[in-house]
């Protein structure tokens, strides 16, 4: 295993992360007399194989249903300094109720403390402003800090780039010692996040960069030959830790096979300079002969976000899950994405272009340089993408 320096918090990280959201027994929170002696048997397997491979670094959160309950009857039996455990607890509009769960999550891991402390889903300005307004939940988090029960605090985001751009940059209550974020070769957006994350000296976690960054574990066969000799999550993986602004990949293991394959990138790291510019060329050529280099580089330019939208259509969602899906073949990922808008929260917001005919766009797509084909588009995406409507895993049974 390779190590980084995670930021300010001074802990030394392993590139990859046991993340805790797909190896618990359901999404939802239950007691341990329902959970089946064999889905404790695979949550503990998998989390002992993380720490033969050295990822001593066990990610979850209050939200992944019956996660934190399981991990509290494998934690007391391992030596908890050589652990980096970190849990995730929503934003509240009353702190009381954030430290209640926090102290809730404690009991349930069996644990005095967490290393990590993470104010879980900054998605939006409300949700900021839950976190950063004075004595809000970052002020709260500092005082359970104060306390020794959370050791180092940050955040998490699945929200709009401006959103992750702005908490990083929080300097209030000490702001935050480092960030989730989403990440990854087929979305660059947070980019400007993760320099000003570099810049104060912040842990710079990945989020799901092989589910959420293409559902990379089942690829196509057109991105397989992209990629070549590496296989896509492989390429992925290794363009990511190829910024050393970025410390360490979640792996949102189900079973304990599933840390083999990520895993393999870490032989190709001194040929990196030589393997990863030839496949994302390939992958630029790709795109742009699908959908022409101008709409490939240029697709969202001009076009506003989906809450300043008629009908909260997501036009620049809907146009890059276009792009993958007709320059990469990406089509399972695609409309896994797409048929979340209008069911995903504030996690994936908006909604999908089968509501667009209710709304008058022009507006809205007036300054983009491809005004004339996006209602073209809209209509091709929907046609390519719509499926019955997905719900986000936590929504789930």
């Amino acid at each position: 295993m390779q190590y980084r320096r995670f930021g300010r918090t001074e802990l030394e990280m392993p590139v990859f992360s046991c993340g805790g959201m797909r190896y618990q027994h359901q999404w939802q929170d239950v007691p341990m007399s329902e959970v089946p002696p064999d889905g404790q048997a695979n949550l503990e397997a998998t989390v002992r194989r993380a720490l033969e491979l050295g990822i001593h670094h066990i990610e979850t959160a209050r939200g992944y249903g019956s996660s934190e309950r399981q991990l509290g009857r494998l934690l007391p039996t391992l030596p908890r300094e050589q652990l980096i455990l970190q849990t995730k607890i929503q934003p509240a509009r009353d702190p009381a109720e954030f430290v209640r769960h926090f102290q809730e999550s404690l009991e349930r891991m069996r644990v005095e403390y967490v290393d990590l402390l993470a104010i879980h889903g900054i998605n939006n300005e409300r949700e900021l402003g839950y976190a950063v307004r004075r004595n809000g939940c970052l002020a709260a988090a500092r005082q359970l800090q104060r306390e020794g029960r959370a050791r180092h605090i940050g955040f998490s985001s699945h929200g709009l780039p401006d959103v992750v751009y702005d908490a990083v940059q929080w300097e209030a209550d000490g702001g935050f010692d480092y960030v989730n974020l989403h990440w990854y070769y087929i979305y660059q957006k947070n980019w400007p996040a993760i320099q000003a994350a570099a810049r104060r000296d912040m842990g710079v976690f990945i989020i799901s960069p092989s589910d959420k960054g293409g559902m990379l574990y089942r690829p196509p066969g057109k991105l397989v030959d992209l990629c070549q000799p590496l296989h896509p999550l492989v390429f992925n993986c290794l363009w990511c830790l190829s910024h050393p602004e970025v410390h360490t990949l979640s792996i949102g293991a189900a079973r304990p096979t599933d840390f083999d394959l990520q895993l393999e990138c870490l032989k190709y790291g001194d040929q990196a300079k030589t393997l990863l510019p030839a496949i994302e060329g390939r992958l630029r050529r790709a795109m742009e002969s699908a959908v022409g280099a101008k709409v490939a580089e240029r697709y969202a330019e001009g076009l506003p976000h989906w809450e300043e939208t008629p009908g909260m259509i997501n036009l620049p969602a809907i146009l890059w899950l276009r792009n993958l899906a007709l320059g990469w073949d990406l089509r399972d990922y695609a409309r896994m994405r797409y048929n979340l808008l209008g069911n995903g929260g504030t996690w994936f917001a908006g909604l999908h272009a089968g509501y667009a005919s209710d709304s008058d766009l022009s507006a809205s797509i007036a300054k983009s340089p491809f005004s004339e084909h996006i209602p073209g588009w809209l209509a091709e995406a929907h046609q390519l993408l719509y499926q019955a409507p997905k719900k986000r895993l936590s929504q789930n049974g």
